[in-house]
């Protein structure tokens, strides 16, 4: 019978004397697995090769010391998420300010209190674990907009684009850098209800019908039902720019005929970036437009489609929107 495989986080404990890695040992031993190195060379070693998922790091040490180990550790981008704790005799504010300027999450100072050291251990594997679950959030959030691509006849470039030219207007308008950065991430799923649309319907060579379009129009309420409802945060904000991405200023638009700021301001931004996007790029029905004619068609919409003041601020972005433009290209 095979044993269990151990699934507890993996320490890598770094101390050049055998006695302070067994108090560590001690400390640990209970709720973690554990490796040990006892100089700077061997701690890259095992850092690279076995990956744990924090290192506890000595400073005072022949050869490479702590802090060249830490900056080490953070240059290879193999080990540069690896949270580092230092754990040492130097207690000078101005080695505590070494220690975090080359890379440590934390410091503690030797001798050590077991109850400190399980506390901070613990807290910075559950920073470890929320971006893990962070970054795994918004992993399935971009293959779901992915997944829309296949369904439709744009290209996975004019997603990318579109998101980045309402990431640039977001920070345009004064928004938070982390609000413009949810944007770049919750743009791609726009047109994520398109999974629900016929074939039929979503890919018809030619105009569709009065009945088609009914169909057509279902698919932000669908994108909606796809992404669920959520308090705050990426999905939240997904939803909304799913729901209310086809929403005009006047009123005049769809699902839920919306005016002016009752649309939520994330939508009103990727209509704008949708559209000039979709104006510019070529498709097998329609030629490209340029530039400035996707510019005079959005101010002539100004007031009706789109939000006039951002209409406005987006204009006088067209240097770095044709820059982006230029770097995804088709």
């Amino acid at each position: 019978m095979t044993p269990a495989e151990d699934l507890r986080p993996r320490l890598l404990l770094v101390d050049d004397e055998p006695t302070n890695l067994h108090v560590l040992r001690h400390v640990l031993e209970a709720d973690y697995r554990l490796l040990f190195a006892t100089d700077g060379a061997r701690a890259l070693e095992i850092a690279r090769s076995q990956q744990p998922q924090l290192v506890v790091l000595d400073v005072m040490m022949p050869g490479m010391d702590g802090y060249a180990v830490c900056a080490a550790l953070k240059a290879d981008p193999a080990t540069a998420a690896i949270p580092v704790i230092f754990v040492t005799a130097l207690a000078d504010p101005q080695d505590e300010a070494r220690g975090f300027d080359t890379g440590g999450v934390d410091y503690i100072t030797k001798p050590i209190s077991a109850a400190t050291v399980r506390a901070r251990v613990r807290n910075h594997l559950s920073l470890v674990r929320l971006q893990e679950l962070r970054d795994t959030r918004l992993q399935l959030v971009q293959r779901l907009g992915r997944a829309a691509e296949y369904k439709d006849n744009e290209t996975g470039m004019h997603v990318i684009r579109m998101s980045h030219f309402a990431r640039l207007l977001a920070l345009a308008l004064g928004c938070s850098a982390a609000w413009a950065e949810d944007l770049l991430n919750a743009a791609p799923m726009h047109d994520v209800g398109k999974i629900g649309i016929p074939d039929a319907v979503l890919r018809k060579p030619g105009p569709l019908d009065a009945q088609e379009w009914d169909v057509m129009r279902t698919h932000p309420e669908i994108g909606a039902q796809i992404i669920g409802e959520h308090p705050a945060g990426l999905l939240a904000m997904a939803r909304t720019i799913a729901l209310q991405h086809h929403e005009k200023w006047d009123g005049s638009g769809y699902p839920q005929g919306l005016a002016g700021e009752a649309i939520a301001l994330e939508a009103r931004i990727v209509a704008l970036a949708d559209v000039f996007d979709a104006l510019t790029s070529e498709r097998p029905y329609k030629r490209a437009w340029t530039p400035e004619a996707a510019m005079a068609h959005i101010q002539e919409q100004a007031g009706r489609h789109f939000d006039p003041a951002l209409a406005e601020h987006f204009q006088a972005l067209l240097p770095q929107l044709l820059e982006i433009r230029q770097r995804w290209a088709d």
